[in-house]
């Protein structure tokens, strides 16, 4: 497949999008460390409780009853529950070639807590389940496991069970539990996509676009400062996502928001549909980082639209909740535009004038060719 010229079609980076390997290239082969120690020399049960022993570190629940080592975990819960769950697939939603084992694991609890931050709720229990080659390194798996444990202190879970199983391809599937507040009638306090109404704030927290720029630079399609290196490159390695701001704005009256994983004007088209209503985006209000702009002159506004994998939040709500939101929000709170009316829930993105602009291939789509609208393939693919 001939390689689309960037700025006709910029990639994606996000949390489902197919990135595969090279023709030829074996996954296998990066497991195949000379002299490592490999898990299939650990075995299952010496595997369980190696991990077990580090998920301890994560710390144990008051709630929690039963943790790892038995059938099932067991835990106390009251109140609303949520649960979401997600899959890291190798060659299809990252390569080893640029993401470390510890990314991986940071990266499958992250993309998690962003579904929780998503409907203004905080993460309590998660499980996981690991598919493994065979030749792996154990030493690569101790990696995987400290990323894991970082993020889940970093976002206050733990890691109370899971499961093992052997696979030519790695696979980290994390299934994780929250709650939602309620209010003083005991309504749950939670952000939907079907929350929003016309005349809503449309506000984005931090900036778009840099995952989708570190990803490039990862593929060495761009070269940059190295000080705007780093910094994009980080943010496609390590996804934070802004938890502490959807617990504070579910609180404080933001009924309607999404995380931004599959694009910006992707996702507020979900939101669109799912509130039956259209959306106004002005393109002047899109944040995007000094890193972003300065590396990719030009583009920035398309990666920031259309790249995915930035694992900020959209928020939609009455001037004066996102007012609030941007006064105890120690990163930025960003309005881009507002929700209106219309029967055909489109998201126009608008320049300075009002001319609505057009852009190529926004969002991903896991069941389409190449993952992408209208069947075109994403650029990584050979």
């Amino acid at each position: 497949m001939v390689r689309r010229p960037p700025e006709a079609d910029p990639p994606q980076a996000g949390a489902h999008h197919e990135r595969r390997l090279a023709t030829g290239f074996s996954p296998l082969r990066r497991y195949r460390i000379i002299g490592a120690v490999k898990i299939s020399e650990l075995g299952e049960f010496g595997l369980i409780d190696r991990l077990a022993k580090a998920f301890a570190e994560t710390g144990r629940p008051d709630s929690l009853l039963i943790g790892i080592g038995d059938d099932a975990a067991a835990w106390k819960a009251s109140g609303v529950q949520l649960i979401t769950t997600d899959t890291l697939i190798e060659g299809t939603h990252f390569s080893l070639r640029y993401w470390g084992w510890r990314d991986l694991g940071w990266n499958a609890l992250a993309v998690n807590v962003s579904d929780i931050a998503a409907m203004g709720g905080t993460p309590e229990q998660a499980l996981l389940t690991l598919a493994l080659p065979p030749e792996a390194a154990v030493a690569d798996l101790d990696e995987l496991t400290a990323g894991l444990v970082e993020a889940a202190r970093e976002y206050g879970t733990a890691i109370v069970g899971g499961d093992i199983v052997a696979c030519d391809t790695l696979m980290v599937t994390l299934a994780l539990t929250g709650t939602a507040a309620v209010d003083a009638d005991g309504q749950p306090l939670l952000t939907t996509r079907d929350g929003a109404r016309a005349g809503d704030v449309i506000a984005v927290t931090g900036y778009l676009g840099e995952s989708t720029g570190g990803l490039r630079l990862l593929l060495g399609e761009r070269e940059t400062d190295p000080e705007a290196a780093e910094h994009l490159k980080r943010a496609h390695l390590r996804h934070r996502p802004p938890l502490a701001v959807g617990r504070m704005a579910a609180r404080l009256g933001v009924r309607a928001a999404i995380d931004v994983s599959d694009g910006l004007l992707q996702d507020l088209g979900h939101v669109c549909r799912a509130s039956a209503l259209g959306a106004v985006v002005r393109a002047a209000g899109v944040p995007m980082s000094p890193a972003l702009v300065r590396s990719f002159p030009g583009q920035a506004l398309a990666l920031a639209c259309s790249g995915g994998e930035d694992y900020q939040l959209l928020l939609m709500a009455p001037g004066h909740a996102i007012q609030q939101v941007q006064r105890v929000s120690k990163g930025p709170v960003s309005i881009i535009g507002e929700m209106v009316a219309d029967p055909e829930h489109r998201v126009r993105l608008l320049d300075a004038t009002g001319k609505e602009l057009s852009l190529p291939a926004a969002g991903w789509d896991h069941l389409r060719p190449g993952g992408r609208p209208h069947g075109r393939e994403a650029p990584w693919r050979k």
